[in-house]
C-alpha cells in the first residue's frame, strides 16, 4: 500500500516504484522501454543502487500513471520537494477552475450534478439534485457529505433506488478500481463501511443484456420512476492535486420519460 507522504519519506524511492510497477502490472523490461532506459538503470534504481534524479522520478510516475498526490511522495522519498501544489477549492488561485465547475453544474439543470473528492466527498451540486433527497436522514446530509454514504446507508437514498443490488455492485465496483489504482487506507475503511450496510432481501444482481450502461431506477413517490445514467468527468491537464482528484458526477435520463418529467420540474 502506498504509503503517507510523510511515511514515504523514510522509505526508499526504489522501493515505491517498484511497488507502482508492480501494481501496473508490469515487469522492468516493461518499465524500461515505456520509459526508454535501461533495465539495468531501473534494476539499479529499484535496489538503491543508483539515485534517481527529480527529473527521472517524474518520468518513471508519469509512465506508471502515478496520481500527482502520489507523485510528490515519491520525490520526498527521493529527497526533493514535491512539484505539485495543494491547494483548498476556495483558493483564490483555483478561481478559474471553481467557477467552471459552478458552470457545469448549473449549465446540467434540470438533471442532477454534483462534485466529489477523491474520498467522495461532496463539493458541490446543483439544484436538481435536491428531488432525490427529499426523506434522507439529516445527519447523512450534515458536512461532509460521502455521496457513496449518502447513496447506499438504509437512512440514505438506497430505499428509493429500485434496483439497488445492481446499483450498489456497481458503486463498489468503482471504488474497489479506484483503490487498486492509487490503494489508500482511509478508501479501503470507506469500503468495508459500505459493505456492512445491509442489503434488502429482495435486492439481487441482474444485469439487463440490452443495455449500455448501468442504469439507476430512482422512485420519487407518485409512482414516478426516473430511470437515469452516470457520466464522470474530470480535469483534462490538471498540475494541482486537489483538481486532479476532483471529479463531475452527471446524471442523464435513460428514457424521454425521465427527460419529460425533470424538465417539467
Amino acid at each position: 500500500m502506498v504509503k503517507s507522504e510523510m511515511a514515504s519519506a523514510t522509505v526508499p524511492v526504489g522501493d515505491l516504484l517498484r511497488e507502482w510497477r508492480q501494481r501496473r502490472r508490469l515487469s522492468q523490461l516493461d518499465l524500461a522501454c515505456e520509459a526508454d532506459i535501461s533495465t539495468r538503470h531501473l534494476s539499479f534504481v529499484e535496489t538503491g543502487r543508483s539515485q534517481p534524479s527529480r527529473e527521472m522520478v517524474l518520468h518513471l510516475a508519469e509512465r506508471l500513471d502515478v496520481p500527482l498526490r502520489e507523485r510528490n511522495a515519491l520525490l520526498l522519498a527521493a529527497g526533493y520537494a514535491p512539484a505539485f501544489s495543494e491547494r483548498p477549492l476556495n483558493d483564490p488561485a483555483l478561481d478559474q477552475a471553481r467557477e467552471a465547475i459552478e458552470l457545469v453544474l448549473k449549465a446540467h439543470e434540470p438533471y442532477p450534478a454534483l462534485a466529489i473528492d477523491r474520498y467522495w466527498t461532496m463539493l458541490a451540486a446543483n439544484g436538481a439534485l435536491a428531488g432525490m433527497l427529499e426523506g434522507v436522514d439529516p445527519t447523512l446530509l450534515k458536512p461532509p457529505v460521502n455521496v457513496l454514504r449518502l447513496s447506499l446507508h438504509p437512512n440514505g437514498v438506497s430505499p428509493k433506488i429500485l434496483n439497488l443490488g445492481e446499483w450498489r455492485a456497481h458503486l463498489l465496483a468503482r471504488l474497489r478500481r479506484q483503490i487498486e489504482i492509487a490503494p489508500d487506507a482511509k478508501l479501503t475503511a470507506l469500503l468495508e463501511d459500505l459493505r456492512s450496510y445491509p442489503v434488502r432481501g429482495e435486492d439481487h444482481v441482474s444485469v439487463d443484456g440490452s443495455a449500455v450502461v448501468v442504469p439507476l431506477r430512482f422512485a420519487i413517490g407518485g409512482g414516478v420512476v426516473l430511470n437515469l445514467f452516470s457520466t464522470t468527468m474530470v480535469f483534462g491537464s490538471p498540475v494541482d492535486v486537489t483538481l486532479s482528484e476532483l471529479a463531475i458526477e452527471s446524471l442523464f435520463p435513460a428514457d424521454a420519460a425521465t427527460a419529460k418529467f425533470l424538465k417539467n420540474q
